[in-house]
C-alpha cells in the first residue's frame, strides 16, 4: 500500500497545483466584470459569481477543518486560515469585498498545496470521521473525501466559467492536462 499511498499523494499534489492555477485564472477573468456584475443574480445555484466563489471558500474551509481534526498534524491548516463565521452554512457569504475574497482564496490555495505536499501517504488510507452539516456522523477513507474535495471545486468552478461565458468573459484554457 505504500507505493499506492505515495501515488495518491502525488495525484493530490497535482490537483492542488491545478486548483491554484485555475483559481488564479478564474479570479483574473472575474476582474473583467464590475463588482455589481459579479454580484448580479444570474440564476445559478448560488445566484451570483461572487456567491458561488464564496461557497467554494466556505466548503474548502469546512472540508480542510474536517481533515485537520483527524489527529494528524497539518501545520499549513491553521485555525485562522480555516475560520468560518459561527453558524455559516453552504450559502454563507464569507467575504463581501472582492479583494478580500480573492486574498482569502489565494491564501487557502497556497495552504492546500502546502498541506498535500507535506501529507503523509498513510493519511489517505485511514478512515476519517466527522459530522456533516446536518449532524450525521460519516466515516470513509480519507482519499475518498479528498477526491470529493477537489471534485467539488471543479464542479463549482465549471458553473462560474459558464456564468462568465454568458457575461461575455472567456476564462481561456482550463484543461487539467495544460499543466502536464
Amino acid at each position: 500500500m505504500d507505493s499506492l499511498g505515495h501515488a495518491l499523494v502525488a495525484n493530490y499534489q497535482f490537483l492542488a497545483k491545478y486548483n491554484r492555477w485555475f483559481n488564479g485564472r478564474l479570479f483574473d477573468a472575474c476582474e473583467q466584470l464590475s463588482d455589481a456584475d459579479r454580484r448580479r443574480n444570474r440564476g445559478a445555484f448560488f445566484g451570483s459569481i461572487s456567491s458561488s466563489l464564496n461557497h467554494l471558500l466556505w466548503a474548502d474551509r469546512l472540508w480542510l477543518g474536517r481533515f485537520a481534526a483527524q489527529g494528524v498534524s497539518f501545520p499549513a491548516l491553521t485555525s485562522e486560515l480555516l475560520e468560518l463565521p459561527a453558524g455559516a452554512l453552504h450559502g454563507a457569504v464569507i467575504h463581501e469585498e472582492w479583494a478580500q475574497l480573492r486574498k482569502a482564496r489565494e491564501a487557502l490555495d497556497a495552504a492546500i498545496e502546502a498541506w498535500v505536499r507535506d501529507m503523509p501517504a498513510h493519511f489517505l488510507t485511514r478512515n476519517i470521521r466527522y459530522s456533516n452539516t446536518k449532524g450525521v456522523l460519516r466515516e470513509h477513507p480519507a482519499w475518498q473525501a479528498l477526491t470529493h474535495f477537489f471534485n467539488h471545486q471543479a464542479h463549482h468552478r465549471g458553473q462560474v466559467t459558464t456564468l462568465l461565458s454568458q457575461a461575455g468573459v472567456d476564462v481561456g484554457l482550463t484543461d487539467i492536462i495544460a499543466l502536464a
